[in-house]
C-alpha cells in the first residue's frame, strides 16, 4: 500500500478525481485529499472524504483531525503543520486537475494555498495533470510553465484531446483518465530511489510447537517489519516479506511468504536471501524450541506438571552473514530488556558480522512488541544513531534513511 496525496484545483474535471480516488483505494492505496478553495465550487470536500475515509483540508491553517497521517496509520501524539506533515508522509503527490493558475503558481514557487504550499514542501515524486481549455493549455505561458516544472523533475501527465467543458469546443486539455492518472502514480512509485533494489524483510514472531495445540511464542505483531516493507516498496524496491504469524493488512506492492516456526523462517530466508540486495531481519525468532513436539494434544488430566526439554533454534542472521554475497547489506534487530542492552547488541554486531543492528528496549512502556510506536538505537561500524519514539511507519522511514547511508 502506498500513500497518495491528491491536490485538487478548480475545474470541471475535478469530477474525474473522485473516480481516481475510488480506483486508488480499491487498489489498496491510502489516499488523502487537499483542495484549493476554487475546486470546492466543483466537487465538495464531503465527496472526497466519503471515498477516502479521511478529512479533506483546504487551508494550511486548518486543523487536521488525523494530524498528518494517512488512513491505516497510527495518529501522531502532536498536531503537526498540515502542509508539511501530509506531504512529508506521502509516497507520491499528484495535483489533478491542475488548472492554468495552479500550474503557474507551482512553476514560480507561489505558496498562497495548501495545494501549492504542499508542492513546495514535497520530497516525494510530484506529478501534475493539467486540465483546461485548449487555448489556455496551448498558450506560450502555460507551456513555458510546464517546461519549468519538467526541468525540476516534476512529471507532467499529459491531457487528452476531445470534447471540452464549453459546449461546441474540442481540442487538447481534457484531464487524463483516472486509470491513466493512477498508472502514472504507480509508475512514479516504481521509479523511486530504490528502483531495482531487491529487499527481504522478516516480520512477526515464530511459534514452536509443544503439541498439536500449544506452542512457545512471543508477542510480536509484525507491525515494525510490515512498516519497513511498506517504506521500501514506496521507494521503488521489489520487496518480499517472510511473515511469521502476522495478521495485518497487506500491501499489494509487496510479496508475502507465510511461515510458522523458526525452521520454516530459516529455510525461506536462506532461499530468498540469495537474490536480495538488502536483508532486514525484524522478526522475533524463538531462540529455543521443544526438542520433540508431542503427537496430538497433551491432556491436562494425565499429569500434574510438564517438563519440556528445549533445544536451540538456528541462528538465522549469523547463517545469512556467513553466506552473504558481495554487496549485500544485512540488518538485524535486537529486542533488549533494560540496562546493558546496547552493549549486548554491540557485541552481537561484531559477533555476527552484520552491517547494522537496530536495538529496541522492550522494557520501555508503549514501544516494541504489539505497540504502535517504536524507538531505536542503530549500531554500525560507523558509530551509534538514535531514532526517537514515533509511530512505526515514521521509524521505518528513518531506518531506511540510515541504511541508505550505508550504501544500500
Amino acid at each position: 500500500m502506498a500513500r497518495l496525496l491528491l491536490g485538487a484545483s478548480g475545474g470541471i474535471a475535478a469530477y474525474k478525481a473522485l473516480e481516481l480516488v475510488r480506483l486508488a483505494t480499491e487498489r489498496g492505496h491510502a489516499v488523502r485529499v487537499i483542495q484549493t478553495p476554487a475546486s470546492k465550487r466543483f466537487v465538495g470536500s464531503a465527496s472526497f472524504a466519503a471515498l477516502t475515509g479521511a478529512a479533506v483540508l483546504s487551508s494550511e491553517f486548518e486543523r487536521d483531525p488525523l494530524r498528518g497521517s494517512f488512513p491505516g496509520d497510527p495518529l501522531p501524539d502532536h498536531d503537526p503543520a498540515s502542509h508539511l506533515a501530509l506531504v512529508g508522509a506521502a509516497d507520491v503527490y499528484l495535483v489533478a486537475p491542475a488548472s492554468a493558475n495552479t500550474i503557474a503558481k507551482l512553476a514560480h514557487g507561489h505558496a498562497d494555498n495548501l495545494v501549492a504550499t504542499a508542492a513546495l514542501a514535497a520530497t516525494c515524486p510530484l506529478l501534475v495533470a493539467p486540465a483546461m481549455n485548449n487555448r489556455m493549455y496551448e498558450h506560450a505561458a502555460t507551456q513555458r510553465n510546464l517546461d519549468l516544472l519538467r526541468e525540476r523533475g516534476v512529471t507532467i501527465v499529459a491531457p487528452g484531446s476531445g470534447r471540452l467543458a464549453t459546449p461546441g469546443e474540442h481540442g487538447v486539455g481534457r484531464l487524463a483518465e483516472p486509470e491513466q492518472l493512477l498508472a502514472a502514480c504507480e509508475a512514479a512509485l516504481a521509479a523511486g530511489p530504490w528502483s531495482g533494489r531487491r529487499v527481504l524483510v522478516t516480520a512477526g514472531g515464530t511459534r514452536e510447537a509443544i503439541d498439536s495445540v500449544r506452542f512457545i511464542g512471543n508477542r510480536s505483531s509484525g507491525r515494525m517489519g510490515f512498516a519497513i516493507a511498506d517504506a521500501a516498496a514506496a521507494r521503488g524496491a521489489a520487496v518480499t516479506v517472510v511473515a511469521a504469524n502476522v495478521a495485518l493488512p497487506r500491501n499489494p506492492r509487496v510479496r508475502y511468504l507465510d511461515v510458522t516456526s523458526a525452521g520454516e523462517l530459516a529455510a525461506a530466508c536462506e532461499r530468498e536471501a540469495r537474490e536480495a540486495d538488502l536483508v532486514v531481519m525484524c522478526a522475533a525468532v524463538a531462540d529455543f524450541r521443544p526438542a520433540a513436539a508431542h503427537d496430538g494434544k497433551l491432556a491436562r488430566g494425565e499429569r500434574e506438571r510438564l517438563t519440556l526439554e528445549l533445544e536451540a533454534t538456528p541462528d538465522i542472521l549469523a547463517g545469512l552473514a556467513a553466506t552473504r554475497r558481495p554487496g549485500q547489506t544485512l540488518v538485524g534487530f535486537a529486542a533488549e530488556h533494560g540496562a546493558g542492552g546496547v552493549e549486548r547488541a554491540r557485541a552481537k554486531l561484531e559477533r555476527k558480522q552484520v552491517d547494522l543492528i537496530a536495538v529496541n528496549d522492550v522494557a520501555l512502556e508503549g514501544i516494541g512488541f504489539d505497540a504502535d510506536d517504536n524507538e531505536l538505537t542503530l549500531l554500525s561500524a560507523g558509530g551509534e544513531q538514535r531514532i526517537a519514539r514515533a509511530p512505526k511507519p515514521a521509524v521505518a522511514r528513518e531506518l531506511l534513511d540510515a541504511i541508505e547511508a550505508l550504501a544500500v
